[in-house]
């Protein structure tokens, strides 16, 4: 019914909602990471559902052929990248600190799908996640910048520095599992990555 829902506003307090009903966290929901809260409605649809998952992959060896999976949901993790930082330097003066995405970005990005545009998704995200800009003199608050100037900011990067951006949404903890696959027609056995809530349901 939340995933259903069209309007945002409801979809979040009803995922809010739902956390807190099912869980003993004494944190704000608000603040958690999304790969927490994924990690959180995996772990509840287990145990109201079932822990299997059927899921439809397509074969690597041919990238045609689609076999059903069955995923344990018991057995998904949180996964951390090494080269993760926080810290993007963009410049040796200049710098920023990001922070993970909230909830009503992880609703708007993967539920209601708020915009069709790509690169302005990429945008909208990566604003929502600034914690605090720096350069040699002074640290600009995310929350107290406004949201057209972190905009302006983020659209004057030199594409180094914004892959140096991408790099850390791509890096960023993330629910994960390597699942084999066997290709009934050619015999070939592979394994195929799942990344994201999504992806553990068919």
């Amino acid at each position: 019914m939340a995933m259903e829902s069209e309007d945002e506003k409801e979809t979040i307090e009803t995922i809010k909602t739902i956390i807190k009903s099912c869980t003993d966290i004494k944190q704000r929901v608000d603040e958690l990471p999304t790969f927490d809260i994924e990690y959180l409605f995996l772990k509840i649809r287990a145990k109201s559902v079932g822990e299997k998952s059927k899921v439809i992959l397509t074969c690597p060896d041919d990238n045609t052929t689609n076999v059903t999976v069955d995923i344990d949901l018991s057995d998904i993790e949180i996964t951390s990248d090494p080269k993760h930082d926080k810290k993007i330097e963009l410049s040796d003066t200049v710098g920023m600190v990001m922070k993970y995405p909230s909830l009503e970005t992880f609703v708007k990005i993967n539920i209601t799908g708020s915009s069709d545009n790509q690169i302005d998704q990429v945008f909208d995200l990566a604003c929502d996640c600034i914690d605090h800009i720096y350069d040699e003199n002074q640290v600009y608050d995310g929350t107290d910048t406004p949201r057209k100037e972190k905009l302006e900011f983020l659209e004057q990067l030199s594409s180094d520095q914004f892959a140096k951006l991408q790099s850390f949404f791509e890096t960023m903890p993330k629910l994960s599992k390597e699942v084999p696959v066997k290709n009934p027609k050619t015999g070939v056995e592979s394994k195929v990555m799942l990344e994201g809530l999504a992806s553990f349901f068919g």
